[in-house]
């Protein structure tokens, strides 16, 4: 009697172990192992009346996807399968406060191309707002964004692991074959490529359950799913910023590229699962998408100012009527300047009198020939230009190293050997 009110008491989870010692102060004398069998025994009655019986899920094309969120090693997962086609969702965060979750359900559903007609969740604390006779009231954030994209948001029942075991088994399958045999990953965006290379794989794999790929039914579920809205939903930390004049906007005192076009004009910056996006105000468009940089650091994209960044040029203007006449001769005059100032030449400036006396006396070609030349070989006073001069035309050219040196050998008459036999023997 005491058995079987103890295994009805505890719906048959409580051990023979733990009940031995009451029944010995009942009076109870055989052996732990007889003991043992007796529980048993009444176990299993007791499971042949109240046996929970549970039928399989069946699941229509465009109707449910299940999201769920595990962690492992500090790393938090977001899994999401689309019910019918078994498409397989995966990607990592830093934590699972709400607007990570919709930033992270909203990706998912640019890569699925459709939406479902529900989303079935645990009753996560960040998308409830509370719950009233076990009937969970969505959190207004996430009524928001599921009434942005068209979907209906459904939780599971409360202590019902096999409501959204379809997710619970994606869990699992993604830390034993992803997150533990990669691990350690190199940041949150290593990490998330590994996962969007791991879900093209086991999407392209013949499913264990369904018996076919993936990737083959969603071509024939996202007929049956509603079309994206046109613009993006508005997730995560959202602030204004006026764009300056360098096309930057400033966050968490680091600076970010925008198009130039978006100078003094007003955009929204929202932060989405380590990324900044600049968004239009009054469009929703994506102007720019950065990864966060820390503070002090700035993050520029090229494409933003047409291009790459120019190398710094130091333009050569002339103010004296003794630089602009040396200047007006033209690029190899500049490159003079320049050249000699990089060398530290102070001199220069009373210098270019002479110069442009030796150009006059000289002519402009057998001028300009020699003050080439001493460009070429870094020679930056007058006195250099006027040995150049002096030298004239005919000086050697010297080649750089490696280069070949090609002459032309005099021709010389040749005799045969026979010319060389010792006493007529050859």
């Amino acid at each position: 009697m005491l058995v079987a009110e103890r295994v009805d008491k505890t719906s048959a989870r409580i051990s023979a172990k733990r009940l031995l010692p009451a029944a010995r102060a009942a009076g109870y004398s055989g052996s732990p192992r007889n003991f043992r069998r007796l529980v048993a025994a009444q176990k299993q009655l007791w499971r042949g009346d109240h046996h929970r019986g549970r039928r399989p899920a069946v699941w229509s094309p465009g109707e449910y996807l299940v999201i769920d969120w595990g962690s492992e090693g500090g790393l938090h997962v977001f899994c999401a399968v689309l019910a019918w086609s078994r498409v397989r969702f995966v990607r990592f965060a830093a934590d699972e406060r709400a607007d990570t979750t919709l930033a992270m359900l909203a990706q998912c559903l640019e890569v699925l191309g459709g939406v479902p007609g529900k989303v079935l969740a645990d009753r996560m604390a960040c998308l409830k707002g509370g719950v009233v006779a076990n009937v969970v009231v969505p959190a207004p954030e996430y009524l928001r964004f599921a009434a942005h994209y068209g979907f209906k948001p459904d939780f599971c029942e409360a202590n019902d692991p096999e409501s959204k075991g379809i997710a619970e088994n994606l869990v699992g399958y993604a830390k034993s074959d992803l997150m533990v045999p990669q691990a350690p990953f190199g940041g949150l965006p290593a990490a998330n490529e590994a996962a969007a290379a791991w879900c093209a794989e086991v999407n392209g794999a013949v499913h264990s359950e369904i018996c076919a790929v993936p990737a083959e039914r969603l071509v024939i579920e996202r007929e049956l799913l509603a079309p994206l809205p046109s613009l993006r939903a508005s997730t995560g930390r959202h602030v204004l910023r006026k764009a300056g004049r360098l096309a930057c906007v400033r966050f968490g005192s680091a600076r970010y590229s925008v198009p130039v076009a978006l100078i003094g004009t007003q955009v929204g910056v929202r932060t989405d699962d380590g990324r900044l996006l600049v968004i239009v105000t009054g469009t929703g468009q994506v102007a720019a998408e950065h990864i966060l940089v820390a503070p002090g650091e700035a993050s520029v994209l090229d494409e933003h100012y047409g291009g790459p960044r120019p190398a710094p040029r130091r333009a050569v203007r002339p103010k004296t009527a003794a630089e602009k006449e040396f200047c007006a001769f033209g690029p190899v005059a500049e490159a003079f300047i320049t050249g000699a100032a990089a060398a530290g030449h102070t001199r220069l400036g009373p210098e270019l009198a002479e110069l442009n006396t030796l150009r006059a006396a000289h002519g402009d070609d057998a001028f300009g020939a020699a003050l080439a030349r001493a460009v070429a070989f870094s020679r930056w006073r007058a006195a250099d230009v006027r040995s150049i001069l002096a030298a004239g035309p005919g000086t050697a050219d010297p080649r750089a190293a490696g280069d070949a040196l090609v002459l032309e050998l005099p021709v010389v008459p040749v005799r045969p050997l026979s010319h060389y036999a010792i006493g007529g023997l050859s």
